[in-house]
């Protein structure tokens, strides 16, 4: 009898009881998972929208007598706030020159109230409207002409390409078609320089950026067309941005509860936003506001605010005795200025507006998205119908998907249609929560390396040749972990990185630590087995001596 056959029914047994092992390691790392996730959906959970009656009918009062035919409208909004975890929201619906329905859902403040019609949320890219607003106020005003060189304004205006710069028109910052790249308008909103000219030194560093294409060519969706719109709102009005919003828009709106500031908006009851860490909620109390980015999403507001604001919009420019642009302006502003698709969806932009046909019904609509706060506006000009939902949670892939769902399903209600089947509002949330996989699996990774070298130096004959050792025990496992241990280095070099850090934390410190990990274990995992299998050669004869005795 040989050596090998003494020890069949060793490694048999052995690999039975890796085997039970691994298994037994899977099942607690399932385990743990699950009650993990189980522990962060009941922390998440919000409290009822609903909170004593006597209660709700003095903080929202409702200015139809039959609040029956937005019933729909607040079922569907509570029940997606409740699956995607929301903290708080507040709605409020307008017909004509009327508010007919205001609501709050779940809590302001972690512990607190609903919000109520008064409270602030951050406006996210609905801000872009009120900077449209504000540029055609100023082009009624003989101030700025729509079709005038952006450098009529700020003369100093450059990008990379010189031709370029001197076709730039304003229009085309309105409609979103200036050849400016999406990514030059996201990497700002990680500066928080709070300095008066942060919003000019953003622009000027435009001087080196390529367009993606020639101005006026397509649309492309970027943050700095309206940085830059801004900025021309303040050349030619002689005022600080922040200030001619209130002076020209918010004032005479009768918006009291808007702001320009986080600072005055905290003093005022501003809700607590929160970033969404793997599809559960978490309290941002302290995040600053990006000054250079305030014309293209940070205004501050309330549902009740804003309602003025859409009826203004839904009536010629008219709220109450105050006319703040002409019918012809507005509809300029609703006026579909260039067509594209977007994930296989025909749409239009106006002038910091999306316009949407949907069942032969035209909805006027627009997103904001901000690291803690989501917000979603639309208008129906033909029903004379509008609609604000904001949000104080937010997460990048959450916002633009699963909680965008939940305005236009609202909207879409509003215009008496059945809005599409929940698609994003379940894939989103279990793709982030299924990332945790990732550090699960590394575990499971090192678990299982550590059991076979073990086993190696139990059985020397288990152990691999030199083929095996390099090309299935070192080389193949190396190409996944060189995979997640590239991650934090492209993270580093992106000029994005600050940008992701706000609006996907989760998915940024996952790549930092998981990312870190891998590039360690490449070398820790390598070495291990290299000593292991070095260590068993120093003595084989020795070694096989002492297996055919046993």
């Amino acid at each position: 009898m040989n050596s090998s056959d003494v020890m069949k029914p060793h490694q048999s047994e052995n690999t039975r009881t890796k085997r039970a092992r691994v298994l037994l390691i899977c099942g607690i790392l399932s385990s743990l998972l699950s009650v993990a996730i189980t522990i962060l959906a009941r922390q998440g959970k919000r409290v009822p929208a609903v909170a004593a009656p006597s209660l709700l009918a003095q903080s929202f009062p409702d200015k139809t007598s039959d609040a029956a035919p937005h019933d729909a409208i607040d079922t569907y909004i509570e029940q997606q706030l409740d699956h995607l975890n929301v903290p708080g929201a507040a709605v409020a619906i307008v017909e004509g020159d009327q508010i007919v329905h205001q609501r709050g859902f779940g809590q302001a403040r972690p512990g607190g109230m609903p919000p109520s019609p008064q409270t602030p949320f951050v406006l996210g890219s609905t801000t872009k409207s009120f900077t449209a607003l504000a540029v055609m106020q100023l082009v009624e005003a003989g101030k700025v002409d729509l079709d005038a060189p952006v450098q009529r304004y700020l003369p100093w205006f450059r990008v990379a390409d010189p031709q370029a710069s001197a076709q730039m028109t304003v229009r085309q910052l309105l409609n979103q078609t200036s050849g400016l790249p999406a990514a030059s308008g996201w990497a700002p909103l990680a500066d928080f320089d709070s300095s008066p000219d942060a919003g000019e030194r953003q622009a000027r560093a435009l001087a080196t950026l390529q367009l993606s294409r020639p101005p006026g060519c397509a649309f492309e969706y970027s943050n700095m067309n309206y940085n830059l719109l801004g900025l021309i709102v303040e050349a030619a009005s002689g005022e600080s941005y922040a200030a001619y919003v209130q002076d020209h828009i918010f004032r005479p709106l009768d918006m009291r509860h808007s702001y320009t500031t986080r600072t005055e908006a905290q003093q005022n009851g501003l809700a607590l936003g929160h970033r969404y860490w793997f599809a559960y909620p978490v309290a941002a109390p302290d995040l600053p506001l990006p000054r250079g980015s305030l014309p293209a999403g940070y205004l501050i507001s309330s549902t009740e605010d804003m309602s003025h604001y859409l009826i203004a919009q839904l009536n010629d420019g008219r709220y109450g005795d105050a006319q703040i642009l002409s019918p012809a302006g507005i509809a300029e502003m609703h006026r579909p200025g260039v067509k594209f698709t977007m994930m296989g969806v025909s749409e239009q932009y106006g002038m910091g507006w999306f316009i949407n046909d949907r069942d032969q019904v035209r909805i006027v609509s627009h997103s904001g998205v901000v690291p803690d706060f989501f917000a979603y506006m639309a208008i129906l000009p033909e029903q004379k119908k509008g609609l604000v939902l904001l949000l104080n949670a937010d997460h990048f892939l959450m916002s633009n998907f699963a909680l965008l769902e939940i305005g236009v399903g609202a909207a879409t209600l509003l215009a008496g249609a059945r809005p599409d089947p929940v698609r994003w509002g379940v894939i989103i949330p279990w793709a982030l929560r299924g990332l945790l996989l990732i550090p699960a699996l590394q575990i499971l990774g090192v678990t299982a390396t550590l059991l076979r070298l073990r086993r190696w130096r139990r059985l020397p004959i288990s152990r691999p040749s030199r083929g095996q050792k390099w090309v299935l025990h070192i080389l193949l496992p190396m190409i996944p972990n060189l995979s997640v241990a590239a991650t934090p280095i492209a993270l580093v070099a992106s000029p994005l990185r600050g940008f992701l850090l706000l609006f996907a934390p989760d998915i940024s410190w996952l790549a930092r630590i998981c990312g870190s990990f891998a590039g360690i274990w490449i070398f820790l995992r390598t070495g291990l087995i290299l000593w292991t299998l070095r260590k068993g050669q120093s003595s084989p004869s020795r070694v096989h001596a002492t297996d055919a005795v046993s």
